[in-house]
Order: structure tokens, then sequence, then C-alpha cells
């Protein structure tokens, strides 16, 4: 058997849906796949060393590329699998004045929300575009504070605060899980710190081409999931509790036509 293709996941749940749908269809086309998951930074440091051949996946240009530019030229660029971008989101029943992240500036906007920003970890781009607006848009001035955390306690400080009927900010992107729970509002960032809509990329180290099939490096480059089903994907390990080859393994024999046509 060839040598297996290392597939690096970032260590969130809607990175690990969208490996376990790589891994799939991979598998099925007679490629060795052995995954390994780590936090943002780490996973782009073993792929510059070498210990990971594929990262899935690469939000490029806004949140990740600071982690690949140092090896670029290492690296090829395939497939684009979706289309995220970062946000911060209130209550959509939050008073219709509020409507851009100038506005949590105001006090007498500022003393109806929780102070705490919960968010997840310190590498993320959302975590990184946070932590400066909070400077740049003068709300710790209003006491708000920025913290990082795991996924859970970013999507259950928001949803305990709706449940409590306060008022939270999450910092958040899509595609995400907790879109198809709640309705978000979605603030608008004059200064533009939460960065662009990014492209969600298959990056592969050039030197391990080797270990993927004709068939594997032509799924790599045409597959195409979307933030839909990346969400809905997501929503299937983390609020129905299954594992993510098994959702993957349900999406794909779904969707077998499409699969296939990725084949080629």
């Amino acid at each position: 058997m060839s040598a297996p293709l290392i597939l690096g996941q970032i260590g969130l749940t809607f990175h690990t849906a969208a490996a376990a749908v790589i891994a799939e269809l991979l598998e099925e086309v007679g490629n060795n796949v052995v995954l390994r998951e780590a936090p943002h930074e780490k996973m782009y440091a073993l792929q510059q060393a070498g210990e990971v051949d594929l990262i899935c996946s690469a939000w490029l240009p806004s949140s990740h590329q600071v982690y690949i530019a140092p090896y670029i030229d290492a690296l090829e660029k395939l497939a684009v699998i979706y289309t995220p971008y970062c946000i911060w989101g209130i209550p959509e029943e939050a008073p219709a004045e509020i409507r851009s992240v100038h506005d949590l500036a105001r006090p007498d906007i500022a003393k109806h929300f929780r102070k705490l920003i919960k968010g997840i970890t310190p590498g993320a781009g959302i975590s990184r575009f946070s932590r400066q607006m909070l400077i740049d848009y003068k709300l710790a001035e209003q006491g708000f504070i920025f913290e990082n955390g795991t996924l859970s306690d970013c999507t259950g400080h928001y949803l305990e605060a709706l449940t409590a009927q306060e008022m939270a900010i999450v910092p958040l992107w899509h595609p995400q899980w907790l879109h198809t729970e709640t309705k978000l509002r979605e603030l608008a960032d004059p200064l533009g710190l939460l960065g662009v809509q990014d492209d969600a990329t298959l990056v592969l180290r050039k030197d391990a081409k080797h270990k993927l099939s004709k068939q594997g490096m032509a799924i790599l480059r045409n597959m195409k999931l979307g933030n839909a089903v990346v969400s809905q994907l997501d929503r299937g390990i983390c609020l129905e509790g299954k594992a993510p080859r098994e959702v993957a393994k349900a999406w794909v024999a779904e969707n077998r036509a499409l699969c296939d046509s990725w084949k080629v």
C-alpha cells in the first residue's frame, strides 16, 4: 500500500465535518488517508514541517493567509469547498436601532449587554479580529472584554444568555451550526476588521501529490460543499451527537451523483 496521505483538520467541528467528507471520498477511490487534528497555529506548523500533507481547509485571504505565507511556495491550492466569513452577532430580538459594532460603544446601548464576549481558540481569525475590535471600536471603555475558550464555551455562553433573556454578542462565522438553531442579527463592521469573505481552500504540499490517485486529485480539485452543507454536517455532529465519519457517510450516500461527478 502507498504511503498514507496525512489529512490535517483544524480542531473545530465544522473543519472535522468537511475533512470527514474528504476522507470518505478519497478512500472510496483507493487512497490511504490518516487524519491528524491540531489547533490553527500548530496545524500550519505541522504542514510547513512536512508532517501534514493536506489541510482542510485554509481560509484565504483574511483568516489563515498569515499562517501559510512563510511556505506558500511549497503548496498547491486546490478546490474552494465553501466561502466562510466572520461576524459579530446579536439576538434578532435586540432593539432595531442596534445595527453596527459602533452602536455598542454607546453607553445607553452597552448597558443592556453582557460585557463578556466569549470566543474560541486564540489562533482563529475571528479571535484575532475580535481582540482588535475591542480596541478600535473603543468597546473596552464600555466594559466589554473578550475571552478565548472552546467552541462549546462560545456557543454555550450565547445560548445561556438567550435562555436568561439577556443580550450577548457572539463572535461567529458562516458556516456554523448555531445558525440552524437561532436567528442572529449580523452587525455591520464599518472598519472592516472582520475581514472579507474567505475561500475555504484545500492546500496540499506539492511533494505529497504522489500519494494521491488520479481520481483522488480530481476530487480535491473539483469538490464543492458550500456553506449550507457544512452547517448541516456541523449540526449533525454538535446537536445530534453523531461521529464526523457517520455524518459524512450519510451525506455522501444522499448525494452520490454529485460526489461521483467530482472524480473525473
